[in-house]
C-alpha cells in the first residue's frame, strides 16, 4: 500500500479502495506501519490546540506590491481584496456574537486595524503537521539507527600492544593488546600461541615494572580473553602484562607463578 493512503488512514480519513481494506487485514507490515503512524498522529494531537490565524492589516498589501514593483494594478487589487477580508472578518464576527448587521451598513474602513479571525484548522493543514511529526519522528529514529550502527561497527583503536614471553618453565608465548572502543572504553585483549597445562587456573594482571604493585583484571578462560580496563587506571605505571598459575586455595593474591609476561609499549 502506498505511503500517503497509509497517512491518510492514521489521520483518519476516508481514503484508500476496498481492496486497500482487504490489503490491511492480510498484510502485518502495512498494519504494523499504519498503526505507527496512528501513535504519531495522536501525539501531534496532544501538542494543543491549533494557533489562531491573524488577518493582515490593508497596508501589508501596498507595501508589498511597492516592494515587488508590481504597479498600480496590484496596488488596487490588493485593495480591493484587503477590504473584501475585513468585511468577511466583520461579518464573521456578526455571526459569533449573534448580533446583525444593521441594512445598509457600510463595510469597515481599509484602513482599520487588523482583525483576529479565529478558523477552523483546514484538514490538510492539520494533515501537513501530522505528516512532518511522522517524518521527524522518521528521521529521529534513522539517526539513532544510523548512530547505532556506526557504534557497532566503527573499528576500535589499537593503543598499546605488547609480546608475551615464557617464564622460566614454560614454553607458552603470545601478545597482548590494548583497544579503545568509539565510546572511550578500554580493554586488553590477551591470546595465547597454546594452552598451558596449569594445575589451577589463568589469571591475567598489570604490573608495575619493578613488579611492586599488581592489579588484576580477571581469568583466562582458554587461550583468548578480553577484559575492561578501569577508567582511572595509567598503564604507564601498570605497563607489564601477565598471565599466572593460580592455584584454587581461595587466594586472591599473585601465585608468584607466572606463564607469560610482556611489557606494553606505552
Amino acid at each position: 500500500m502506498d505511503d500517503e493512503t497509509l497517512a491518510l488512514l492514521a489521520l483518519g480519513e476516508q481514503a484508500g479502495t476496498p481492496d486497500d481494506a482487504a490489503h490491511l487485514t492480510a498484510c502485518e507490515r502495512c498494519a504494523h506501519e499504519l498503526a505507527d503512524l496512528r501513535d504519531v498522529a495522536d501525539l501531534a494531537r496532544e501538542a494543543g490546540p491549533a494557533a489562531e490565524l491573524v488577518a493582515p492589516a490593508p497596508d501589508v498589501w501596498h507595501r508589498v506590491a511597492a516592494e515587488l514593483g508590481l504597479g498600480e494594478r496590484a496596488h488596487a487589487a490588493a485593495h480591493a481584496g484587503a477590504a473584501d477580508a475585513a468585511a468577511d472578518a466583520g461579518a464573521t464576527a456578526a455571526v459569533r456574537s449573534g448580533a446583525t448587521a444593521p441594512a445598509g451598513a457600510a463595510p469597515a474602513a481599509a484602513g482599520s486595524p487588523a482583525v483576529v479571525v479565529p478558523l477552523r484548522p483546514r484538514s490538510r493543514g492539520v494533515r501537513g503537521r501530522w505528516l512532518a511529526v511522522a517524518a521527524a519522528a522518521g528521521l529521529v529514529l534513522g539517526g539513532a539507527g544510523a548512530t547505532m550502527w556506526w557504534r557497532a561497527s566503527a573499528p576500535e583503536t589499537v593503543l598499546a600492544s605488547a609480546t608475551l614471553e615464557p617464564l622460566p618453565g614454560w614454553s607458552e608465548t603470545g601478545s597482548a593488546q590494548v583497544r579503545t572502543a568509539p565510546d572511550g572504553t578500554r580493554s586488553l585483549v590477551v591470546d595465547l600461541d597454546d594452552a598451558p597445562g596449569v594445575e589451577g587456573y589463568l589469571e591475567v594482571w598489570l604490573l608495575k615494572p619493578d613488579v611492586s604493585g599488581l592489579v588484576s583484571l580477571g581469568t583466562l578462560d582458554g587461550t583468548s580473553g578480553t577484559f575492561a580496563l578501569p577508567a582511572d587506571l595509567d598503564l604507564a605505571q601498570f605497563p607489564v602484562v601477565d598471565v599466572s598459575d593460580e592455584p584454587l586455595d581461595g587466594d586472591p593474591a599473585h601465585s608468584g607463578v607466572s606463564v607469560v609476561r610482556g611489557a606494553l609499549d606505552v
